[in-house]
């Protein structure tokens, strides 16, 4: 089967509702076959380290793949419940051909998925996922030519302490600043955090409290993370000044948000701004140059810009911003959601756990509050709208829509912004408007979201 776009990979791998196609018992045996195929056709002894996050069906899912990573011949290892760039950090780190994740990051605990790292820690290009899935289908559309077993291999959890600490031990090791001074919040959203964040925080001297680390297989990212940064902060508040800063991480801790000592919200595009400042002021700040999306503030781009520092945008998608920072040689980028990545070290993913010591890094050597490193910061108004539909038909295809855009962007006339997109994990258009004045962002916002729920609305 020649397939012209992907099918099964979205903007972060494969993900769906648990159980159900793609993510079946056959369909994650097939899965981990077909990527066991490609690992062995260039490395016949190829070894692979699986990790997974906290969901219920996250152990059923790893093992499955597991088992069709070991039909082809690979070698597997299980680091058990870790997150996404701990993940990453043990591809690139421990000579592993790929490197695999069970989650489904900020979704709902019903919902998994599966993500790959390549040997060196970068996911996999689009190009690369669409060779797999087209032996995915291929063996999904000849069954007698696979015999699919019922059985299951050693289970993946608890998996290897060892691999863990080691990913550990490295964040750890980039801590250069006293960090004893800071009292931190942390939420670590029931998910892939609560196994690292506490030993990884006590081993850097940070005063930390935790929340929502109590995972039960069913309540990852349940009204607490980065999906919920609101509610730390105003956990942050309610203590009255008992807490510096807050943060809060996603279902995988790919990811994080954050919280001022007065409870407000601090996000990936104030993280982004203090970084570069930081950055550029050590020197390590790459062509005075930062990737951002589509998606982020009319707001970063100029308080960058006061600060002689250049903004590009790339599509959403970390994975996207990556590439872009690769081609222009950037050594910071990142998401208004919380995906940052920094490029003057190791990494070659988005990490939570970095993200956060970083930020408590520059507040430490500077002295300075969070809200007073961003206070600068001022954000045009902005609305996300999310229509569920039916099809991702191009929006160009649709006249009633492109009319509808084509005429937000007069309206504006370069006094805001217009991204209409679709999400790349689920069946959802996303409208974003900014405008300098709320009645008009939401009058245009609202124009645009009823002409796709009239042609495409599910």
């Amino acid at each position: 089967m020649t397939l012209q776009t992907r099918q099964l990979f979205g903007t972060d791998g494969i993900r769906g509702v648990a159980g159900e196609f793609p993510l079946t018992l056959e369909s994650t045996y097939l899965i981990g076959r077909a990527l066991g195929h490609d690992l062995v056709r260039t490395n016949r002894q190829a070894r692979a380290v699986i990790g997974q996050d906290t969901r219920e069906s996250s152990s059923w899912i790893a093992d499955r793949v597991t088992l069709g990573l070991a039909s082809a011949g690979v070698e597997v290892h299980s680091a058990g419940i870790i997150t996404t760039p701990g993940v990453a950090y043990l591809a690139r780190s421990r000579n592993y051909a790929a490197g695999v994740v069970i989650s489904a990051s900020h979704n709902p605990w019903t919902d998994n998925g599966i993500k790959v790292f390549s040997g060196d820690g970068y996911k996999l290009p689009d190009a690369h996922e669409l060779a797999i899935e087209q032996e995915i289908f291929a063996l999904l559309q000849n069954p007698q030519s696979e015999s699919v077993p019922a059985s299951k291999p050693a289970p993946s959890l608890p998996g290897e302490a060892s691999l863990r600490h080691a990913y550990i031990e490295w964040l750890a090791s980039n801590v250069k600043t006293d960090l004893s001074c800071l009292r931190v919040l942390v939420d670590c959203a029931n998910g892939a955090a609560t196994a690292e964040a506490p030993e990884l925080f006590r081993a850097c001297g940070v005063q930390a409290t935790f929340l929502s680390a109590a995972p039960d297989g069913k309540n990852i990212n349940e009204n607490c993370g980065a999906l919920h940064a609101e509610t730390l902060a105003k956990a942050v508040a309610a203590k009255k000044g008992q807490f510096d800063l807050g943060v809060t991480f996603d279902g995988d801790a790919d990811r994080a948000l954050f919280s001022d000592a007065n409870g407000r919200v601090v996000n990936g595009d104030a993280v982004l701004l203090l970084a570069a400042r930081d950055m550029q002021a050590r020197g390590v700040l790459a062509g005075a140059t930062v990737v951002a999306t589509t998606m982020s503030n009319m707001g970063l781009e100029i308080a960058l810009r006061n600060s002689g520092i250049r903004m590009l945008r790339a599509n959403v998608g970390d994975k996207y911003v990556l590439e872009d920072m690769q081609k222009s040689g950037a050594t910071l980028g990142g998401e208004q959601s919380g995906h940052i990545i920094f490029r003057d070290g190791e990494a070659t993913t988005g990490d939570g756990l970095l993200t956060a010591l970083r930020v408590m890094e520059i507040m430490a050597r500077s002295g300075r509050p969070l809200a007073d490193l961003v206070s600068d910061l001022k954000v045009f108004p902005q609305i996300i709208q999310n229509i569920r539909v039916r099809e991702k038909t191009p929006f160009a295809q649709v006249p009633e829509i492109q009319r509808a855009i084509d005429g937000a962007q007069r309206e504006l006339d370069g006094n805001g912004r217009v991204v209409v997109r679709y999400s790349g994990t689920e069946a959802l258009a996303r409208v974003m408007v900014e405008a300098e004045s709320e009645e008009k962002m939401r009058r245009i916002a609202g124009v645009i979201a009823e002409r796709i729920k009239q042609t495409l609305g599910s």
